[in-house]
């Protein structure tokens, strides 16, 4: 017995250990990959759709708080590969540790859960996870920026506001496959997989010209992510969605397509539109349909037993599972 003891407490470090360096891999791994595309902002380099912050709040709600550190191990080998260490390094790693921690901690305050089959998930992932727990973020760091004289006062709204949607888009697109792909895992309806074939085909072929077209038909994405999100719920929208902010992304930091001749905070503040209200449309609406299709299952089941508890009573007899009917004594 005390060896059993003794071996568990050994192997609680060690998971530990394992989980947090796996965290910080995944985070170090999200962030490098942001930085493949970037825009320049009043002189400060920023990135349109920062992954690591979704990656973040994604482990904290599957893993627990205990991910923070990995977080902050992550976040800090980010900062060190494209900076040299000062102030503003550890206040950015504070930043961007604390804001995916009190994301997880305002979700599970509402009741989150992280199938998202209900609209107040959705909503509560948008508006808490995302646009509200990034403000602390992109604070810490603008602000740091001021202060340690690399950036000017008058720069702080723009790059502000670029780096608190950056991050908020991490979390909205990146955030909702994750909890897909390692939380709860829906069981595929093997019966459309030629309709989930000819919609995987037509995306992957209309998306990068709308966003490389120069006559602006970025709109024709949206027909596809109500297409996946009617068909295919939460897996199809998203997947949609996360492929199209990628190619956008891209197009805008080339300057090609609909970004040809804008500045670059024209460019920022199209590209993050766009990215925005895609989310938005791909995360609510299937949120929105699966909570329904819920509802609809659960009512048809309350019917159907209904109905069997109607059937047995006509027949003059007791529901299995069921007492019978207490009878009144006689006066």
């Amino acid at each position: 017995m005390a060896a059993v003891v003794g071996t568990q407490q050994l192997r609680r470090p060690v998971v530990f250990a394992v989980q947090t360096l796996t965290v910080a891999a995944c985070y170090f791994a999200a962030g490098r990959l942001g930085l493949l595309r970037q825009l320049v902002v009043e002189g400060a380099v920023v990135t349109p759709l920062y992954p690591p912050t979704g990656v973040a709040v994604a482990c904290l709600l599957l893993y627990g708080l205990r991910c923070w550190l990995g977080i902050a191990i992550g976040a800090l080998l980010v900062v060190w590969s494209i900076t040299t260490p000062g102030l503003s390094v550890i206040g950015t790693v504070l930043g961007n540790t604390v804001a995916p921690v009190c994301a997880c901690l305002m979700l599970r305050r509402v009741g989150f859960r992280i199938s998202l089959a209900r609209l107040r998930d959705g909503l509560a992932l948008v508006f808490l996870g995302a646009l509200g727990a990034m403000l602390i973020s992109s604070t810490s760091g603008a602000v740091l920026l001021v202060a340690t004289g690399k950036l000017e006062v008058s720069a702080f709204w723009p790059v502000w506001l670029a780096w608190w949607v950056g991050d908020a888009m991490g979390v909205l697109i990146v955030t909702p496959v994750l909890l897909l792909a390692l939380g709860v895992r829906p069981r595929p309806n093997l019966g459309r997989w030629r309709e989930a074939l000819g919609l995987t085909l037509i995306v992957v072929v209309l998306v990068p010209v709308a966003t490389r077209s120069t006559l602006s038909v970025l709109f024709l994405i949206y027909p596809l992510l109500i297409w996946a999100a009617l068909r295919f719920q939460l897996v199809g929208s998203m997947l949609c969605a996360l492929f199209a902010s990628v190619m956008t992304t891209i197009a805008a930091t080339d300057g090609t397509g609909p970004f040809v001749h804008l500045s670059d905070v024209e460019v920022m503040i199209k590209l993050q539109a766009f990215n925005g209200s895609m989310a938005l449309t791909a995360l609510l609406l299937s949120a929105l349909i699966t909570e329904q299709r819920n509802t609809r299952r659960s009512v048809e089941l309350a019917c159907d037993e209904l109905i069997e508890v109607l059937d047995h009573l006509t027949a003059g007899e007791t529901p299995q599972g069921r007492p019978p009917p207490a009878r009144r004594p006689l006066e």
